[in-house]
Protein backbone atom coordinates (compact mmCIF):
# COMPACT_ATOMS: atom_id res chain seq x y z
CA UNK A 1 0.00 0.00 0.00
CA UNK A 2 1.49 3.52 -0.43
CA UNK A 3 -0.03 6.62 1.28
CA UNK A 4 1.02 10.11 0.77
CA UNK A 5 1.00 12.47 2.88
CA UNK A 6 2.09 16.15 3.03
CA UNK A 7 5.27 16.97 5.76
CA UNK A 8 6.43 21.04 5.65
CA UNK A 9 5.06 21.52 2.50
CA UNK A 10 6.57 18.06 0.76
CA UNK A 11 4.75 15.21 -0.49
CA UNK A 12 6.26 11.69 1.64
CA UNK A 13 5.12 8.94 -0.18
CA UNK A 14 5.01 6.03 2.47
CA UNK A 15 4.84 2.35 0.92
CA UNK A 16 3.36 0.50 3.56
CA UNK A 17 4.17 -3.24 3.85
CA UNK A 18 1.72 -4.86 6.79
CA UNK A 19 3.07 -8.38 8.11
CA UNK A 20 -0.36 -7.93 10.77
CA UNK A 21 2.30 -9.41 13.65
CA UNK A 22 2.03 -12.80 12.80
CA UNK A 23 5.16 -15.03 13.23
CA UNK A 24 5.29 -16.76 9.74
CA UNK A 25 6.77 -13.03 8.74
CA UNK A 26 9.62 -13.81 10.98
CA UNK A 27 11.43 -15.85 8.79
CA UNK A 28 10.72 -13.25 6.26
CA UNK A 29 11.72 -9.93 8.41
CA UNK A 30 15.23 -9.31 7.35
CA UNK A 31 13.82 -8.42 3.80
CA UNK A 32 10.63 -6.62 4.95
CA UNK A 33 13.28 -4.45 7.08
CA UNK A 34 16.19 -3.95 4.71
CA UNK A 35 16.24 -0.45 3.61
CA UNK A 36 13.40 0.53 4.94
CA UNK A 37 14.05 4.09 6.92
CA UNK A 38 10.91 3.52 9.54
CA UNK A 39 8.76 1.34 11.05
CA UNK A 40 5.68 1.31 12.91
CA UNK A 41 4.66 -1.36 15.23
CA UNK A 42 1.09 -1.71 16.20
CA UNK A 43 0.10 -3.67 18.75
CA UNK A 44 -3.94 -4.18 20.43
CA UNK A 45 -4.26 -2.40 23.39
CA UNK A 46 -7.01 -5.42 24.20
CA UNK A 47 -4.93 -8.24 24.04
CA UNK A 48 -1.39 -8.12 26.37
CA UNK A 49 0.28 -10.37 24.99
CA UNK A 50 0.20 -7.56 22.14
CA UNK A 51 2.10 -5.65 24.09
CA UNK A 52 4.03 -8.78 25.42
CA UNK A 53 5.40 -8.80 21.66
CA UNK A 54 6.23 -5.42 21.43
CA UNK A 55 9.95 -6.09 22.45
CA UNK A 56 10.41 -9.31 20.70
CA UNK A 57 9.46 -7.38 17.27
CA UNK A 58 11.71 -4.70 18.24
CA UNK A 59 14.85 -6.83 18.58
CA UNK A 60 14.40 -8.48 15.42
CA UNK A 61 13.66 -4.89 13.53
CA UNK A 62 17.08 -3.74 15.21
CA UNK A 63 18.60 -7.08 14.18
CA UNK A 64 18.10 -6.33 10.79
CA UNK A 65 17.68 -2.90 9.34
CA UNK A 66 19.55 0.22 9.60
CA UNK A 67 20.33 1.54 13.21
CA UNK A 68 18.71 4.80 12.51
CA UNK A 69 15.54 3.21 11.08
CA UNK A 70 12.57 5.74 12.68
CA UNK A 71 10.47 3.55 15.11
CA UNK A 72 6.57 4.61 16.08
CA UNK A 73 4.62 2.64 18.46
CA UNK A 74 0.90 2.35 17.97
CA UNK A 75 -1.89 1.06 20.39
CA UNK A 76 -4.51 0.43 18.53
CA UNK A 77 -8.22 0.24 19.80
CA UNK A 78 -8.10 2.65 21.88
CA UNK A 79 -11.51 3.04 22.28
CA UNK A 80 -12.57 -0.42 23.35
CA UNK A 81 -12.28 1.56 27.02
CA UNK A 82 -13.92 -1.30 29.01
CA UNK A 83 -11.89 -4.18 27.32
CA UNK A 84 -8.51 -2.63 27.74
CA UNK A 85 -6.12 -4.81 29.61
CA UNK A 86 -2.73 -2.20 28.16
CA UNK A 87 -2.41 1.34 30.30
CA UNK A 88 -1.41 4.41 28.50
CA UNK A 89 1.60 4.51 31.14
CA UNK A 90 2.45 1.11 30.39
CA UNK A 91 2.70 1.81 26.54
CA UNK A 92 3.90 5.63 27.50
CA UNK A 93 6.96 4.37 29.50
CA UNK A 94 8.00 1.49 27.01
CA UNK A 95 8.09 3.72 24.28
CA UNK A 96 9.84 6.25 25.84
CA UNK A 97 12.49 3.62 27.37
CA UNK A 98 12.79 3.00 23.61
CA UNK A 99 12.96 6.79 22.91
CA UNK A 100 10.58 6.19 20.18
CA UNK A 101 7.10 8.19 19.70
CA UNK A 102 3.50 6.52 20.91
CA UNK A 103 -0.08 7.56 19.82
CA UNK A 104 -3.29 5.85 20.57
CA UNK A 105 -5.28 4.71 17.42
CA UNK A 106 -8.95 3.48 16.64
CA UNK A 107 -8.58 1.93 13.02
CA UNK A 108 -12.61 1.48 13.78
CA UNK A 109 -13.11 5.09 14.69
CA UNK A 110 -10.88 6.63 13.15
CA UNK A 111 -9.29 8.27 15.83
CA UNK A 112 -5.19 9.19 15.63
CA UNK A 113 -5.05 7.88 12.07
CA UNK A 114 -3.84 10.37 10.02
CA UNK A 115 -1.80 11.88 13.42
CA UNK A 116 -0.07 8.69 13.30
CA UNK A 117 1.34 8.90 9.95
CA UNK A 118 2.21 12.96 10.23
CA UNK A 119 4.27 11.56 13.34
CA UNK A 120 6.01 8.75 11.54
CA UNK A 121 6.60 10.86 8.36
CA UNK A 122 7.94 13.64 10.39
CA UNK A 123 10.66 11.53 11.62
CA UNK A 124 11.15 10.09 8.65
CA UNK A 125 12.04 13.79 7.29
CA UNK A 126 14.90 13.99 9.54
CA UNK A 127 17.04 11.32 7.23
CA UNK A 128 18.00 13.76 4.72
CA UNK A 129 18.09 11.02 1.51
CA UNK A 130 14.13 11.11 2.32
CA UNK A 131 13.38 14.80 2.90
CA UNK A 132 15.64 14.99 -0.55
CA UNK A 133 13.54 12.25 -2.19
CA UNK A 134 10.03 13.85 -1.50
CA UNK A 135 8.37 16.49 -4.18
CA UNK A 136 7.89 19.94 -3.43
CA UNK A 137 3.94 20.55 -2.74
CA UNK A 138 2.47 23.68 -3.92
CA UNK A 139 -1.03 24.45 -4.16
CA UNK A 140 -1.90 25.71 -7.29
CA UNK A 141 -4.47 27.95 -7.52
CA UNK A 142 -5.73 29.37 -10.52
CA UNK A 143 -8.24 32.30 -11.39
CA UNK A 144 -11.40 31.64 -13.05
CA UNK A 145 -11.99 34.19 -15.23
CA UNK A 146 -16.17 35.89 -14.97
CA UNK A 147 -17.37 37.59 -17.87
CA UNK A 148 -20.68 39.16 -17.68
CA UNK A 149 -23.08 40.13 -20.50
CA UNK A 150 -25.44 43.22 -20.45
CA UNK A 151 -27.53 43.82 -23.06
CA UNK A 152 -27.53 46.78 -25.18
CA UNK A 153 -30.63 48.54 -26.69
Amino acid sequence: MIKSIVIDEKILRLHIWDTSGQEQYRAILNSYCRGAHGVIMVFDVTKAESFDNVKMWLQAIDQYSNKNVKKLLIGNKCDLTYDRVVGYAAAEKLADSLNIPYVETSAKRSINVEQAFKIIGTELMSIPEVEASCLNYQLQIKPIECTTTTETE
